[in-house]
């Protein structure tokens, strides 16, 4: 289970440093997934959390990266660190250090947790 775990996050991050986020989320999100950012409430359902990613990339002029630094996995968990940078429509320049922790079950991501650090 950790090595096809770790395949699946692969595949996730090939989308995410393409910034295909919402195609990384309707691959691999269980319909029933939670995600949480860290001091924020838990977002619950696929649909409902694609539709917070949209909403959000709305917002974005321009995708300049997204690189993941470290991964592991084990049993059913996989984590990774990455850098993730984008300009906003208002003009902000956003760089951020993220760690991502994710639990699989079946292939597809059941719960999903960020830590955030803008640098």
């Amino acid at each position: 289970m950790t090595q096809e775990n770790l395949n699946h996050l692969n595949a996730l991050l090939a989308l995410l440093e393409k910034g295909e986020f919402i195609n990384g989320m309707e691959t691999y999100f269980d319909d029933a997934v939670t995600i949480q950012e860290v001091g924020q409430a838990p977002k619950s359902g696929k649909a409902h959390c694609i539709a917070v990613e949209e909403e959000l990339l709305s917002g974005v002029s321009e995708f300049i990266q997204y690189t993941a630094h470290t991964k592991g996995a084990g049993d059913d968990k996989t984590f990774y660190e990455a850098t993730m940078e984008f300009k906003t429509k208002d003009g902000q320049h956003v760089k951020q250090q993220q760690a991502v922790v994710t639990t699989w079950k079946d292939g597809k991501i059941i719960d999903e947790k960020y830590y955030h650090k803008n640098i």
